[in-house]
Formats: structure tokens, sequence, C-alpha cells
């Protein structure tokens, strides 16, 4: 798979619906974050294992985003900053798109924005995520080894995407998730 650059537009016009935005979201967006979270997810996402990771290892707020049509919140995502043996990157989401706004794009923009904002900070090399190959690999994000990387409970080993400039990590990346490490 080759490299799919993300893009460096936070706004992008979508026909009919208004135009699409990100930005940093505030404390201001909470109640909209845990309701988004909660429709999106149910109350079984207490229970899923990029729970478990976020538990362990807090959110980048500075990487916390929010989507807007026509300043309107639709959809929300958050980074968690990990390593895995000793190699520092992201783990992406969770990523939720209000029902009212689905298929519109605001999804891909936040996962392609935040992304962007994370990598360009160059301390990290990878951004990981449990996700589906149809969505997320069109946008760069490729299938890592089965099993390679080790959650904190159980995961769909087929779901492990990563996306780096480095396109040999999807697959030699191998280890436990752990924490960031500071420089």
């Amino acid at each position: 798979m080759s490299f799919v650059p993300l893009p460096s537009a936070v706004a992008l016009p979508v026909p009919a619906v208004g135009l699409l935005s990100v930005r940093l979201s505030t404390a201001a967006d909470d109640a909209f974050i845990d309701e988004l979270q909660a429709i999106a997810f149910g109350p079984g996402r207490f229970a899923r294992t990029a729970f478990r990771v976020r538990e362990r290892f807090p959110i980048d707020t500075s990487l916390s985003l929010i989507a807007e049509v026509d300043g309107e919140p639709c959809g929300s995502v958050w980074m968690t900053p990990i390593s895995i043996s000793g190699l520092n990157g992201y783990l992406l989401g969770p990523l939720a798109t209000h029902p009212n706004f689905r298929k519109r794009g605001a999804g891909k923009l936040l996962a392609r924005e935040v992304t962007r904002l994370a990598l360009a900070r160059g301390e990290g090399q990878f951004v990981l995520l449990v996700g589906d190959q149809d969505y997320y690999c069109p946008l760069g994000w490729e299938i890592t080894t089965p099993g390679a990387i080790q959650f904190p409970g159980p995961v769909d080993v087929t779901r492990v995407l990563l996306y780096a400039e480095d396109k040999t990590l999807a697959t030699s990346l191998h280890g436990t998730i752990a924490a960031f490490k500071q420089s």
C-alpha cells in the first residue's frame, strides 16, 4: 500500500449539509463527548480493550478534536500517547460521529486531522487503532501482523491497523502497549 498523505486543511465544504470543520475540544465539549460516546458505543464501551488502554495512559487533551457542521458539534476523536517496544506513537479513539451526521465525512476528517497533528509533533512515529479495514485502509492505515501487538485485553487482531510514514512498521512493530517514553 502506498503512502497516503494526510490533508493539511481542517475545513472542507460538504455539499447540501454545510461547512465541515475541525477544532480542538474544550471543557465545554465534555458533555457532548460523553453523550456522543454513549450513543455510539453504548454501555459496553467501558469494557472495550481500548478503554483499558486509556485507563492506564490518559488521553492527550491537546489532541482531542471536535468536528462541526456549520458550528454544530457532530463528532469527536481522542488520542492516547503510547509506546510499543520503546517506540512512541498514539492510539486513536474513540472516534464517533453523531447518527444525524454520519456519511458526511466528519469521521474521516477527524481521523486524518488528529493523525496529522499528532505525527507533526515529531514525538511519535505511528498511530494505532482498532477499526474497520474498509474505512481506515483507504485513508492510509495498514493491517498489522496479527497478534504482534499485545493489548491489555482481547482484541480482534484483524482490526488492528497502523498509520506511519515508515511503511515497514505495520508488519515489524511488535510488543505490549506501554507508556509513552518521555525524552
